[in-house]
């Protein structure tokens, strides 16, 4: 790295340091993040038939688009004539009692464009109604307008949370890992000034380009860039302290290491940055917002590690490591008789048992895919469990399972054309117009299965070909929406998995100049991922009782695995093939594990742990992304990187490097 010895100079080195944190600190006050409105429609993938139900509904005359359901309920046996009276006369629709007599319920429209707007005239409205509630009887609303309004809330205050979670689990872990109560203030610091400079430069760049994002959005980054940029310091700072044991000078020392690191930082984050950027493909426009991002993130958190983190490592001079200073003319980490020096010699021995054995141990982990299911209802997305889903589930218990959130069918044909039509089908329980004007009917279609089963999204299928003749037709509402999220989730994994491959594996070969490395290095992370995923499927089932996997977790899991699993194999395998330069292949992977261990450990115990306080967003969706690369990481960096392909790197020797000659 041609920059090292300027960034690391005696008379430069505090430009480095303080004039782009002076920068960032500006811009992030005084620019702030892009302001931006949240769209359920965000989520939908362009072009299915359920997106253009939602935008076909901009059209109607009445803006209420959303209906919440309000349900009343006997405390014990039935409801009495006086409650029902009560009922009816704070009731302004039409109320529907249900046959045991315990339940009576109605639908109100609630006029709002978004998750704000709606979520504060629920609110409003749950107040209303329980002021108004007969004695012995409990009302609740729910229904899309219900459960919306519940989502909406699930951010209120939440990246502040996720921030100062993140912070804390980063800050406890780099003092474990320094044992110096002053040195994890620097990288924490730098780190954490890179992660809100990437929230604004990428809510800016994202609003320039015309993408949406929210607090999932924001979230994921900051998580993206605390562990890399963490990765990054940790990487830099272990060949620093090393270099500083046989460099007098810790400015020629910060040199050395910088540009002994800077490959490894370069080739990783343009790699990650290509993943993550192959998202743009996806055909969902808040997944294709994650993916700019991502990229954003990574670009800020590489060039805080590699510019502002050295320049400020070298102002304050080697007390920074105290208590364990390193000294000029201590002994080398790499001839040390460390843990990961005795784990290279059991490798050595027996590197034919240590591939058997972890890829056994792999395909164990693997097997518990043979029972996921994928695919989430609306009301399954939370955490916790919120008021319009108690009250959907005891609306379930009295009346049709499908009332809670209809299928809605969007038209500009005539309502006697489409309710004949939609009422035949097998699987509907009843069909009713809630709107129309401008040319525009909306359908409201109740169906007799499950909310989330086989069944709803077959009687939805059957719903769309009956229809299929009619001009202008759409099928949309929860149930449609989660079948073309299938169908989104299968396009995207399709294109964009072998793309994310092709990348880290380009990315890996131009770097290592070599082809056969590169390729096994990257089957040992499609490895790990498919682990992950199958032990993740029984922590699940096992331990938080979810039933099914997101449609949308299975590819970001995957990228984030095989990108972030790019950094460990290039902190490893760039310093061996350093070493095998002078001690040959096998020596040469031998020493770098004893050198490189207890950092990629480290990195990879870090970063799982970050990525799993995404579980302080109370989203389903995010709580299983976050322990799917938790458990993919901590695999990755203690079984993976650590035995695996050091075993297969010893087996092979120099054709490990082929077509190269080290």
């Amino acid at each position: 790295m041609a920059l090292a010895p300027i960034i690391a100079g005696r008379r430069t080195a505090w430009v480095f340091a303080l004039l782009p944190i002076l920068l960032a600190v500006v811009l992030i006050g005084g620019v702030g993040e892009a302001e931006h409105r949240t769209d359920s429609r965000d989520n939908l993938p362009d072009n299915a038939d359920s997106t253009a139900a939602a935008f076909l509904l901009d059209e109607l005359p009445d803006e209420a688009t959303e209906a919440a359901i309000v349900l009343w309920t006997a405390d014990s046996g039935k409801l009495s004539e006086s409650a029902l009276g009560e009922i009816e006369s704070q009731s302004e629709g039409e109320l529907v009692p249900s046959e045991d007599g315990t339940a009576v319920f109605t639908v109100i429209p609630v006029e709002g464009g978004n998750a704000d707007e709606i979520g504060e005239k629920v609110d409003a409205l749950r107040e209303d109604l329980r002021a108004g509630a007969p004695d012995g009887v409990t009302v609740g609303v729910t229904g899309p307008a219900g459960i919306r309004a519940d989502l909406s809330k699930v951010f209120d205050g939440a990246d502040m949370r996720l921030l100062l979670a993140t912070m804390l689990i980063v800050a406890v872990l780099l003092v474990v890992t320094y044992r110096s109560p002053i040195l994890w203030v620097i990288p924490l610091v730098v780190v954490g000034v890179a992660d809100r400079f990437a929230v604004v430069a990428a809510t800016q760049v994202l609003d320039g380009v015309g993408l949406p994002w929210d607090g999932t959005t924001t979230g994921v980054l900051s998580v993206l860039v605390f562990g890399a940029g963490t990765d990054y310091a940790l990487l830099l700072i272990s060949r620093y302290r090393d270099e500083l044991r046989s460099t007098e000078s810790r400015h020629e020392a910060m040199a050395h290491a910088l540009r002994r690191t800077s490959e490894a930082v370069i080739g990783s984050a343009l790699t990650v940055f290509l993943a993550v950027l192959a998202l743009v493909l996806s055909v969902v426009p808040s997944t294709r917002a994650l993916g700019v991002a991502c990229a954003v993130g990574i670009v800020v958190a590489a060039t805080f590690a590699l510019v502002v983190l050295p320049a400020a490592l070298v102002l304050f001079g080697r007390w920074v490591f105290w208590p364990k200073v390193p000294r000029h003319g201590d002994q080398a980490a790499v001839d040390t008789d460390s843990v990961f020096h005795k784990v290279g010699q059991v490798v050595a021995r027996r590197p034919r048992t240590v591939v058997v054995s972890t890829l056994l141990l792999l395909a164990v982990l693997a097997s518990g895919l043979a029972g996921v299911r994928f695919g989430l209802d609306e009301s399954d997305q939370l955490l916790d469990r919120p008021e319009a889903v108690t009250t959907g589930e005891r609306l379930a218990e009295s009346y049709p399972a499908g009332t809670v959130e209809p299928t809605q069918v969007v038209t500009r044909a005539s309502e006697d054309e489409v309710l004949p039509v939609v009422s035949e089908v097998d699987g509907v329980e009843s069909a009713r117009v809630s709107a129309s004007g401008g040319g525009v009917t909306q359908v409201d279609v109740v169906l007799t299965a499950e909310p989330g089963s086989e069944d709803a999204r077959a009687t939805v299928e059957d719903i769309r070909d009956a229809l299929g003749d009619l001009p202008s037709t759409y099928v949309g509402g929860t149930e449609a929406e989660s079948l073309d999220a299938r169908d989104a989730a299968s396009r995207d994994m399709l294109l964009i998995l072998p793309l994310i491959l092709g990348m880290v594996l380009l990315g890996l070969a131009i770097i290592l100049r070599s082809l056969l490395g590169p390729v096994l290095l990257v089957l040992s992370v499609v490895a790990t991922y498919v682990a992950a995923l199958g032990a993740s499927w029984w922590i699940f089932t096992g331990v938080f009782g979810f039933e099914a996997v997101d449609v949308k977790i299975p590819l970001f899991a995957f990228l984030f695995l095989v990108a972030l699993g790019v950094d460990y194999n290039l902190f490893l395998v760039t310093r061996a093939r350093e070493e095998a330069r002078e001690h040959g292949s096998r020596e040469g992977m031998l020493r770098a594990l004893t050198v490189t261990g207890g950092v990629i450990t480290s990195a990879g115990i870090l970063l799982a742990a970050v990525f799993a306080v995404l579980g302080v967003l109370p989203l389903v969706a995010l709580a299983q992304l976050g322990t799917i690369i938790c458990v993919g990481v901590l695999l990755d960096t203690l079984v993976v990187r650590t035995m695996l392909v050091p075993a297969v790197a010893v087996l092979l020797g120099d054709r490990f490097w082929w077509p190269r000659r080290v």
